[in-house]
């Protein structure tokens, strides 16, 4: 289904290949030309439109990405605002990016029926509208109203659209440097969501976070007027079983994943749901992934009697595209357990505040920025194959480096130089992928293609948690556990009930929780010491078991970076 890049230009009027040629000129210079060019128009608007245009859409990928990680460092404090529990405040963020992963690919073809514009901006006010409930709730069900479905429904159509919109606006040759930055946006929001989460909690209040993402959906939108819409000459249609179909298969997968923490992966954990004695994670997704099935075998018999489908099946066979989500699926399941397992280790290792927590990342921050942004403007021409190869081994070299780098008795400064690695690494990534994608299909499907590439990532970020969170809890009991029955301090009544209460799975402690649970327990002075001494050589096997499996992850991306093209796409050849 791939055609070549340059046959998606075959229609254009003399004037506009023109202008297609000279930005490709540009391109070949190095230089930041900008110049957005929309469909079907004949002339392209200015390099400041260019960069307000794509501030716009980084602008509104930061904001969909902040929602993820910005109360992580407040739950206990939200949860004492609103009347409820730690567990239901967990809840409502699960719930948010359960809504999200349901209503991609629905969301994305909205965006082809109402247009890509249109659907950004509904996007907007509905996500703006979800933040204004969310900054007011009184309790759990408004909070839920507000940030796990409004702003998850938002995000379903603002993500997809985002993908489009830079297709529309930019010039071949243009994307990798306005998809970097774009995909930039969104990690760094990440990271820097416990710091924005910590300063406002800690001197405002959390709920001034919502508010302030009200202003920016206000800004977005007033700067949304000058993005050139994508709408199709077509006017197709919603295939509303298959939404359905896709909505409650990604919905249930995802959602089993999420609970995986909770239930156990494959033997069920005491009290968790379960049957024929197996964990209903596994149930749940494999339930998910048949009904995926189900919903990619009607839309092959929906082509096969020549009407609309959700998604075209035939893009799963197109090498580029499926090498480019393959891609994105490894990134984002490796970026998520990066910044699932480094605040960890800050803040409970180490014993930081959210706030120098948050600091501590901003190296990641830095270096993925700044590869995103400058491989497109000073290497052009740069084989995407090897830019995503050299991406995926400097993630795999700094997931290696944070390992060898934790220790008990080392500084925070210690995860510097690998979070640069993997920040150069992400960023590489970022530089190349969302072009590697949208360029793989005829440009009228860029939407369908947004939504399968958020479908994806949402998957990849939520496993990536979920498996980081599983491992390293699977690590810390059984290290824990080694050490307490080497120890001839502990006695044997200790060991035994330890163990028994450990295999329902371990809590990861810091050292002030630990003894403080020791001390109201009464415990001897010997024992208090040998169980701290247990818990942080445990605490570390279990963050260097989380980061093994991540890269794991990473080598297994390399084996798939040989469907990504080797040359940029450009807009017209010779």
């Amino acid at each position: 289904m791939a055609a070549p890049a340059q046959s998606r230009y075959a229609d254009l009027t003399p004037a506009n290949r023109l202008i297609s040629m000279a930005g490709r000129g540009s391109a070949r210079r190095g230089g930041w030309d900008d110049s957005p060019m929309a469909p079907r128009a004949g002339t392209a608007p200015s390099s400041a439109t260019a960069r307000l245009v794509l501030l716009t859409l980084a602008a509104g990928q930061f904001l969909m990405a902040l929602d993820s990680s910005v109360m992580n460092v407040s739950i206990a404090t939200v949860a004492d605002d609103v009347g409820t529990t730690v567990t239901g405040i967990q809840g409502a963020i699960t719930a948010y990016t359960l809504v999200m992963a349901m209503f991609m690919i629905p969301g994305g073809k909205a965006g082809a029926l109402i247009g890509r514009k249109r659907a950004f901006v509904i996007g907007c006010g509905i996500y703006g509208c979800g933040s204004l409930i969310t900054a007011l709730a009184p309790n759990l069900p408004v909070l839920l109203l507000g940030w796990s479905f409004l702003e998850g429904v938002g995000a379903a159509l603002i993500l997809p659209a985002i993908v489009a919109l830079v297709a529309g606006n930019f010039a071949t040759e243009r994307r990798p440097a306005a998809y970097g930055l774009v995909a930039a946006a969104g990690a760094v929001a990440i990271a820097l969501g416990p710091l924005i989460g910590g300063v406002a909690t800690t001197y405002f209040s959390w709920r001034w976070v919502f508010a302030g993402e009200v202003l920016v959906v206000l800004g977005i939108l007033v700067l949304a007027r000058r993005i050139a819409d994508t709408a199709s000459d077509e006017r197709p249609r919603i295939d509303l079983v298959g939404a359905a179909l896709s909505a409650l298969g990604l919905g249930i997968f995802v959602y089993g994943v999420l609970r995986s923490d909770e239930w156990g992966w494959f033997r069920p954990k005491p009290d968790a749901p379960s049957w024929l004695g197996v964990s209903l994670v596994v149930w749940l997704m494999l339930a998910g992934l048949l009904l995926v099935w189900l919903f990619l075998r009607r839309e092959a018999r929906l082509v096969e009697q020549r009407r609309e489908p959700l998604i075209h099946p035939s893009m799963l066979e197109n090498k580029q595209l499926t090498g480019g989500l393959t891609m994105f699926f490894f990134q984002y399941l490796v970026q998520m357990g990066v910044f699932f397992v480094v605040p960890l280790y800050l803040s409970v290792a180490l014993g930081l505040s959210a706030l120098t927590t948050g600091a501590r990342l901003l190296p990641l921050s830095i270096t993925l920025l700044a590869a995103a942004v400058l491989i497109p403007r000073f290497f052009p021409d740069v084989s995407p194959r090897r830019v995503v190869r050299l991406g995926v081994l400097a993630l795999l070299t700094g997931a290696v480096a944070l390992m060898a780098a934790l220790d008990a008795d080392a500084g925070a400064e210690i995860v510097t130089i690998p979070l640069l690695l993997i920040g150069l690494g992400m960023g590489s990534l970022a530089s190349q992928l969302g072009s590697v994608t949208v360029s793989a299909v005829p440009e009228q499907q860029s939407a369908e293609v947004g939504g399968v590439q958020n479908a994806v990532t949402n998957l990849g970020a939520s496993l990536g948690t979920a498996l980081a969170g599983s491992i390293m809890i699977a690590a810390l009991t059984s290290s824990f556990l080694a050490n307490v029955e080497q120890n001839p301090a502990v006695p044997a009544g200790v060991k035994s009930k330890a163990t028994v209460e450990l295999r329902s799975g371990a809590t990861f402690l810091s050292d002030a929780q630990l003894k403080t649970a020791l001390e109201e327990a009464g415990t001897s002075t010997e024992v208090t010491r040998a169980t701290l001494d247990a818990n942080a050589e445990a605490r570390l096997d279990g963050l260097r078991a989380a980061l093994a499996i991540l890269a794991l992850a990473a080598v297994l991306a390399m084996f798939f970076t040989h469907r990504i093209p080797t040359s940029q796409p450009r807009s017209t050849e010779p």
